[in-house]
């Protein structure tokens, strides 16, 4: 039986941070609503509440009842799971004096209780919260004070609680307070890994698929990609899959990747549908409706396609935990719908599979490397399902599809191009993600393109811009360009790609791209923006 942490979502945007460090740990994690404890599943070995946007004196904050797990299983609290802890027990929490909000050092820290193990004094942690905790319930005991608070961190037997984040990069030793509480105190096995993922998850696919044969609809990214080998593992020539060109993808990727599937042995339908999905999307502008209609579209010919393979019973689909995290959180609002996700027309007639659901970007990719898989599919960019038509801002036509995509192969061949020396943490961060790279005289030589985790042109279709080519002018599209770094995509930052790079890029798009006559960078990062603009 695996072991797991549940992981009580109460609101929080650095949530799905917790279930990644969790994973880091070897340590398999769920994230589930606040209210939907597993009150009989004997594999939890512990319990973490997250933070919230709400404060425990909202009359719509999220309330869970501690007594299904406290005294069963151990129990953190992070921020508003602190002091959700010390409101329900008997404690006081009360509006700061001021907000506190950023970088603060724990100037008392009691190492020797479980929790502290290995800290060092003054380590710094990161404070984000407008109430605080003035007095602690009865019987607890404060193991941690920074300057301003003084009930940071405290425990009693089985329960901690830190008014502090551990699971963002600001508190320095966040990684060791959350090994301490998932394999010290809950007593994981470290269990879980890519090797252990797919020798499970074989056994686990054999079992559910029997000798009926399964469709899987290719997207030409890593996830389908990955999901498709591990299936082809488990079930062989049952498997067919189906890559559906909706017109949108990159530059002469439809052709690309059919080769690689090849390669990989698997047993691969392609389908040129882009005229029908030009035709549904003409005129239309609002992201979540181009979004709903490629969904739509997709369905339709997938279904077309599928039943022409009369024995099918499963529809596989590369989903993973992410997708499923974003496209409904615990409130209800959707910040943005994945095609991929939320079942299946009752017409299609299949049962869903989805083997990839529980992991993030990065698992897969060990996974895929676990599977002898060529690392240029596994390096792959993330690129979203809908493709091109939510990174052009606007409406849909096939010459604006060509500007992008003349635009966006320019960018990425640039960014596979240029290689820079990297060193020390940065060096560390690029051989932890396992990709490949040698080490020589303490340095690694990367291209651009392996050290981010994202990339692409955006098409402000929408605008246009003034320019001067030659001694004419021009009235043309502004290209914007996205690049990010990120280890699971919940959260990530704009990356600072060299000066000489962005001007050599910006200059090969203006002069070789009709229609395009101004380059911009966005420098926003998620949150508060997402990756994509749309």
């Amino acid at each position: 039986m695996t072991q797991k942490i549940i992981i009580l979502d109460f609101g929080s945007q650095t949530t799905q941070l917790i279930g990644r460090r969790v994973r880091e740990l070897d340590t398999f994690c769920e994230i589930m609503p606040y209210n939907k404890f597993p009150k009989d599943d004997p594999s939890v070995i512990g319990v973490i509440l997250s933070g919230s946007p709400y404060s425990v004196h909202d009359p719509e904050a999220f309330k869970v009842d501690l007594l299904q797990f406290v005294g069963r299983v151990p129990v953190l609290g992070i921020c508003y799971g602190a002091q959700f802890i010390s409101h329900t027990l008997g404690g006081k929490v009360e509006k700061a004096d001021s907000r506190e909000y950023g970088r603060a050092n724990l100037e008392t820290v009691d190492t020797t209780n479980p929790l502290f193990k290995g800290f060092e004094q003054h380590s710094q942690v990161w404070m984000s919260h407008g109430d605080t905790i003035t007095s602690i319930p009865e019987g607890f005991e404060v193991i941690g004070s920074t300057k301003d608070v003084k009930n940071a961190a405290f425990w009693r037997d089985g329960v901690w609680a830190v008014q502090f984040h551990p699971e963002v990069f600001h508190t320095l030793q966040g990684t060791q307070l959350l090994k301490n509480f998932v394999v010290d105190i809950c007593g994981s096995k470290q269990e879980w890994s890519a090797a252990s993922f797919v020798d499970s998850t074989v056994a686990e696919l054999k079992a559910q698929l029997g000798d009926d044969r399964v469709i899987l609809g290719l997207s030409g990214g890593v996830d389908s990609s990955v999901a498709a080998v591990l299936l082809n593992k488990a079930i062989g020539n049952r498997l067919t899959c189906i890559f559906v060109d909706h017109g949108m993808l990159r530059k002469n990727e439809f052709n690309q990747v059919m080769d690689d599937y090849k390669v990989l042995g698997l047993n691969v339908i392609g389908v040129d549908a882009s005229a029908k999905f030009f035709a549904d999307l003409a005129g239309v502008t609002d992201p979540e409706q181009k979004r709903k209609i490629i969904g739509r579209d997709f369905v339709e010919v997938f279904n077309a396609e599928a039943k022409k393979i009369t024995d099918a019973k499963w529809l596989a689909q590369g989903t993973i935990y992410p997708d499923r995290i974003e496209s409904l959180n615990i409130t209800g609002k959707v910040i943005k719908s994945h095609h991929n996700v939320g079942g299946l027309p009752k017409e299609m007639h299949l049962q869903l599979c989805e083997p990839l659901q529980w992991l993030f970007k990065d698992e897969v990719r060990r996974v895929g490397r676990q599977l002898g898989m060529p690392e240029h599919l596994i390096t792959r960019h993330p690129f979203p399902g809908p493709g091109l038509a939510v990174r052009i801002l606007g409406d849909i036509t096939p010459e604006k599809v060509r500007i992008l995509q003349d635009a966006d192969d320019i960018y990425i061949r640039g960014l596979r191009d240029y290689k820079v020396k990297l060193s020390g943490e940065e060096a560390r961060k690029v051989l932890a993600a396992g990709i490949p790279a040698d080490m020589k005289d303490g340095e690694i030589e990367v291209s651009l393109y392996d050290q981010i985790w994202q990339a692409g042109a955006i098409l402000l279709s929408t605008v246009r811009s003034v320019g001067v080519m030659g001694d004419e002018r021009t009235y043309e599209h502004p290209v914007a360009l996205r690049a990010v770094t990120s280890t699971d995509a919940m959260t990530a930052d704009w990356a600072h790609l060299p000066y000489d790079f962005m001007a050599k890029v910006s200059n090969e798009i203006i002069n070789k791209v009709r229609g395009v006559n101004r380059v911009c960078y966005d420098i926003s990062s998620k949150p508060p923006a997402t990756i994509e603009w749309e």
